[in-house]
Order: structure tokens, then C-alpha cells, then sequence
């Protein structure tokens, strides 16, 4: 399959339906370590995916498949999501600067660095919080956290209490959402992937307008 045939698949709530019950909680454990633990795993649809898997542990019911039950679920994707955070982190820490001169190729991109570094420099610590609710961020803000050397303990605490709260509120909203969300879930996936992607807009607007007045 062509990598950009893949990428699309992803998106598709059919598509990663199945995806999700034929690989179960190792599975999406696995592409939540990737997104947050691999800089080449910005492009993966973390919200989305964790919401229809909030949905197939529902559908399967409290003492169903233990493959997808929600009980399994919550605690494997926050353990997966905080040992990614940590990777990244310490690639950082230990890399430094490196990445702002690495060659480019198709699953990485400078810019999503970039842009990830000068989120940080401004918001700080709060950066590692709102990097969890937001696409590319998720993936670039921990390893930014290292670069910036910020003392591990806080990042630690923090990081830590930011995955709670994300891998819980995604998922539980899908678990408790459940067999309603399933009628219309094209449409909540959208409407995840919009909000998800509100920070990006916002951002690229003021740097747009802030372009525009210096111009002017």
C-alpha cells in the first residue's frame, strides 16, 4: 500500500474500526507510543483514534472482549503515552539542536520543529499540557521539552498528569458516548479532528496578521 494511501486510511472511522478490533489494546498502545515517542509519528490521528477505541470498548460491553475492554484500555494507552513522552524527552535532551539541521524526507518536516520549539519557548510548561490536545504538537513539544532542558522531575509531573487527563477525557468521552456515537461517528470524528486542529488555525492567523501589520 502507497504511504499516502495509508495515511488516508487512517482517517477513515471505518477503516480504523477495524484496524482497532483486529489489533485490540497492544495495537493502539502501540500508535500512541509512536505518536508521541517517535518524531516521525506526528502525522498519526491520536484523538480520533482513541475516541472510536473509547466507542469499540463500549460496544463490546463492560465484561466483553478483554482485547478491547475499557478496563485494559485506559491504563495501557496512558502507560504507552507517558514512556513515548519520555523517549522523546530524552532524544531531545540528548540530541539537542541536531534536529533543526536533520535532512527532511517524507515523514519528517523542519517546520513541525519549528513550530513545536517556538510553542515551548512561549508557553513552557504549560506547553507540555496544551501539546496534548493538539496534533504535531503531541509529537514534537516533549523532545522540545529536552532541548529546552526543562528539570526532569517537572516535566515528569506534569507530562504525566497532562496524559491522564488526555487518554481519559478522549476515550471515556467515547466509552460513555458509546453505541449514540457509533450512529454518527463520521460526523464526531470530523468535529474531533476540527478542534483538534484549532490551535494550529489560530496560530498560523495571528502570525498571518501579525505578517500583515509589520508590512503595513
Amino acid at each position: 500500500m502507497h504511504p499516502f494511501q495509508f495515511i488516508k486510511n487512517l482517517y477513515d472511522p471505518n477503516y480504523m474500526q477495524g484496524l482497532i478490533h483486529a489489533g485490540g489494546v497492544p495495537l493502539i498502545a502501540a500508535i500512541v507510543f509512536a505518536e508521541t515517542g517517535l518524531l516521525v509519528g506526528f502525522f498519526l490521528p491520536g484523538d480520533t483514534m482513541l475516541f472510536i477505541a473509547g466507542v469499540a470498548a463500549a460496544t463490546l460491553g463492560p465484561s466483553g472482549d478483554t482485547w478491547l475492554n475499557v478496563w485494559a484500555l485506559v491504563p495501557s494507552l496512558i502507560a504507552a503515552a507517558i514512556i513515548g513522552d519520555q523517549c522523546g524527552y530524552f532524544l531531545g535532551n540528548k540530541t539537542g539542536h541536531a534536529i533543526f539541521t536533520r535532512e527532511e524526507g517524507f515523514f519528517f518536516k523542519r517546520k513541525h520543529a519549528e513550530k513545536a520549539h517556538a510553542f515551548y519557548l512561549k508557553y513552557g510548561v504549560w506547553a507540555v499540557v496544551l501539546a496534548k490536545f493538539a496534533p504535531v504538537l503531541r509529537t514534537f513539544v516533549p523532545f522540545m521539552a529536552g532541548v529546552g532542558e526543562m528539570p526532569y522531575r517537572k516535566y515528569l509531573t506534569v507530562d504525566s498528569l497532562a496524559v491522564v487527563a488526555w487518554i481519559c477525557l478522549v476515550v471515556l468521552a467515547g466509552y460513555f458516548l458509546g453505541v449514540h456515537a457509533q450512529k454518527n461517528l463520521h460526523y464526531i470524528v470530523l468535529g474531533i479532528a476540527l478542534v483538534s486542529m484549532l490551535p494550529v488555525i489560530i496560530g498560523v492567523t495571528k502570525e498571518f496578521l501579525a505578517s500583515r501589520k509589520t508590512s503595513s
